[in-house]
Parts: structure tokens; C-alpha cells; sequence
């Protein structure tokens, strides 16, 4: 587990959950781990694009190394 896994939870309880700009669901969008915000696939998958951060629950395939 590492720091890009998170984001803090005090920053904003009003996150954008997809494209469509509602408001995040506790439990299918994040859960909360040590006060900080973990994104489940479903959010990250609805957010359209990977973020190259690597989050613990990427739906996205990984690129190889080169």
C-alpha cells in the first residue's frame, strides 16, 4: 500500500462520482480506511480514464515496462 492509494478524506465529502457529477456513494464509490478514502473499481471504471497514479483498484490494464 502506498500514498497514491488515498485520497484525504477531509478534502471534500461532495466528490464527483463519474462524468455525471453526483455526489460519491460510501460503499460503491470509496470506502474509508484510516480517514482517508479508497476508490472501488466501479468509481474508478465510471470515471471514465485512468489516472496513471496507481490506485489500488485500477480497472485499467497496466502497460508493460520497457
Amino acid at each position: 500500500m502506498n500514498d497514491k492509494d488515498f485520497i484525504e478524506a477531509d478534502q471534500s465529502d461532495n466528490l464527483p462520482a463519474n462524468n455525471l457529477k453526483q455526489p460519491l456513494v460510501e460503499g460503491e464509490d470509496y470506502y474509508l480506511e484510516n480517514g482517508l478514502y479508497v476508490f472501488t473499481a466501479s468509481y474508478l471504471r465510471a470515471r471514465g480514464y485512468c489516472c496513471q497514479s496507481g490506485c489500488r483498484h485500477c480497472p485499467y490494464p497496466k502497460e508493460t515496462e520497457r
